[in-house]
C-alpha cells in the first residue's frame, strides 16, 4: 500500500469515527451517519489501495517469470 494512499485512508476512518462518535454524544443523526459514511470511504480507498499493491506484486512475479525463462 502506498504511503500516501494509506495515511488518506486512515485520515478519512479516523475523522469519521470522530463525527461518528460526536453525533452519538450529541444525538445529531446526521454528523453520526456522516460520520459512518466517511469511515466507509477511508475503508475503500483502503481497499483500492491494497487492490493496486496486490497488482503491483502479480505483475512484478509475472515479470521475473518471464526474465527466467528468458536466460534459458
Amino acid at each position: 500500500m502506498g504511503l500516501e494512499g494509506k495515511a488518506d485512508a486512515n485520515k478519512d476512518k479516523a475523522a469519521g469515527s470522530v463525527t461518528e462518535g460526536v453525533g452519538k454524544l450529541t444525538g445529531d443523526e446526521r454528523a453520526e451517519a456522516d460520520g459512518k459514511a466517511q469511515k466507509t470511504q477511508g475503508k475503500g480507498k483502503e481497499a483500492a489501495e491494497s487492490v493496486k499493491e496486490a497488482a503491483g506484486d502479480a505483475r512484478d512475479s509475472a515479470k521475473g517469470f518471464v526474465d527466467g525463462l528468458k536466460k534459458d
